[in-house]
């Protein structure tokens, strides 16, 4: 079966509401023969007269009634569906979104971000998922709105993505521990007993990397998933982690933080997204209030990456 002439719906609109071939040729700025065929076009699609004469003018049939109001609403969500979205009215704007982080992003962002949205948009809610691994499949398959984490070459070349932070690794101990006195170097820092983090369960990571060149690695004791349970080892033992500084401002509270005596490894943690939400207004408002809550306390911002469309 071929597929029937969309625009024929806006004429009959205008046939249907004015009852004349004449005026609705005028609003079309078609020429009353023009129009004439069209009407027969309509005819023939839907196996009705639709207008019929009566006297000096036409009369809608049953059939012409019933399509009426019809007609008139296909016709506006038509329109709807081609034109710009409005602007965003987030007083009303009710949907979920789910983030895919990092634990230690959402325990360090994760309440102000939350307070800005409540805030601005009081019916949206933000579903927190944890980030296991870097496949970007969650974003193309649409299970997931946002991502942070650090670009590379698993993720998918479509994958949009705009840098929120520079973060490094920093020591943390436990109030009270050795290394929390006096200057922290090579040989104290080795010495120690050290926790390793990795979601996939692995001891060799950018610490390691790091050192390394140095001819130098770390006694490591256990390997935990999150820095949030890292910091909670180590500040109930003697175990030493090493953390991104940012990720996890709020987590060491009331524990000792110090520079790492070797060039620490740098991080650019940035956001990501799929292209297919590029231009919606809600999700663009999303990415800003992400921004925001990213925002260097100090003033700062971190130096672009961006492959966001402009």
């Amino acid at each position: 079966m071929s597929r029937p002439d969309l625009n024929l719906l806006v004429a009959l609109e205008v046939l249907l509401a004015e009852e004349s071939v004449a005026v609705a040729a005028r609003r079309l700025q078609l020429s009353p023969s023009a129009m004439s065929r069209t009407l027969a076009r309509l005819r023939e699609a839907t196996g009705d007269p639709l207008l019929v004469r009566a006297g000096r003018g036409l009369v809608p049939t049953p059939r012409a009634l019933e399509l009426r109001a019809r007609v008139g609403q296909l016709v506006q969500d038509a329109g709807a569906v081609l034109r710009p979205v409005e602007a965003l009215d987030l007083a009303v704007l009710a949907r979920t979104f789910t983030l895919r982080s990092s634990e230690g992003f959402a325990e360090t962002f994760g309440p102000g971000l939350i307070a800005r949205v409540g805030a601005e948009a009081p019916r949206v809610r933000l579903r927190f998922v944890q980030k296991l691994n870097k496949d970007s499949g969650p974003l193309r398959e649409g299970a997931v709105d946002l991502e942070t984490g650090i670009v590379s070459q698993e993720m998918g070349p479509e994958v949009r993505s705009q840098a929120l932070f520079r973060d490094r690794f920093i020591g943390v101990v436990r109030a009270g521990h050795p290394l929390s006195k006096g200057r922290v170097t090579l040989s104290r820092y080795t010495s120690g007993r050290h926790i390793s983090i990795s979601r996939r369960g692995l001891e060799q990571g950018p610490i390691a990397e790091a050192m390394a060149p140095l001819g130098l690695q770390r006694d490591i004791v256990t390997v935990v998933g999150g820095f949030s349970t890292a910091l909670a080892l180590a500040r109930s033992s003697d175990l030493i982690a090493s953390v991104p500084e940012r990720h996890t401002g709020g987590l060491r509270d009331g524990m000792h933080s110090f520079r790492l005596p070797f060039a620490a490894p740098e991080i650019t943690v940035s956001l990501l997204w799929h292209p297919r939400l590029d231009a919606d207004p809600a999700h663009r408002w999303l990415r800003r209030c992400v921004r925001d809550a990213c925002a260097d306390p100090l003033g700062g911002s971190p130096r672009s990456e961006s492959r966001e469309s402009k």
